[in-house]
């Protein structure tokens, strides 16, 4: 089996389980849409702060680097 379809289908999965929870949810249908809408952000929250971790990161590395060649550049 392809890894496509090992994605495909775990997508599928996923869609499926979210739908199932939602019609058996004991809340009403607006608390429902509530959590969901905070959990969407609370993850989107989530992803922009690892990307801005991720970006500080390279440009930390990208930095030194900068650095290191500038020295090399000096010694020769």
């Amino acid at each position: 089996m392809s890894k496509v379809n090992v994605v495909i289908g775990a997508m599928a999965g996923i869609a499926v389980g979210a739908l199932l929870g939602v019609l058996f949810a004991p809340d009403k249908g607006t608390e429902t849409r509530k959590k969901i809408a905070q959990k969407g952000k609370d993850t989107a929250d989530s992803l922009k702060e690892k990307f801005n971790e991720f970006v500080d990161n390279v440009s930390e590395h990208f930095e030194k680097a900068k650095e290191e060649a500038a020295e090399i550049k000096e010694e020769a």
